[in-house]
């Protein structure tokens, strides 16, 4: 799953420093994450899963880190849309 979150975060979130340079428990707001990045990094994990982020779950905490990214999509995510995309 971190490796989807690390895909999308590179095509749309606009980061100030490339995501291979972060670890999984880096901060993203610190990296760069503005309010417009996290609307297209959502809006790309929906396109990508074929799936709605509960509104419950759109929270700041959510886009904090790539951990925490993986976490929550780990739950919402079936396994079959993780396993079969690229």
């Amino acid at each position: 799953m971190k490796t989807h979150v690390r895909r999308i975060l590179r095509e749309a979130a606009c980061l100030d420093v490339p995501v291979d340079t972060l670890d999984d428990h880096d901060d993203l707001y610190a990296a760069g994450l503005s309010s417009l990045g996290t609307v297209r990094v959502m809006m790309a994990i929906e396109d990508e899963f074929a799936i709605e982020i509960p509104g419950a779950q759109i929270t700041h905490e959510l886009f904090e880190s790539i951990d925490s990214l993986a976490s929550v999509l780990a739950h919402i995510v079936p396994e079959e849309s993780s396993a079969t995309r690229t």
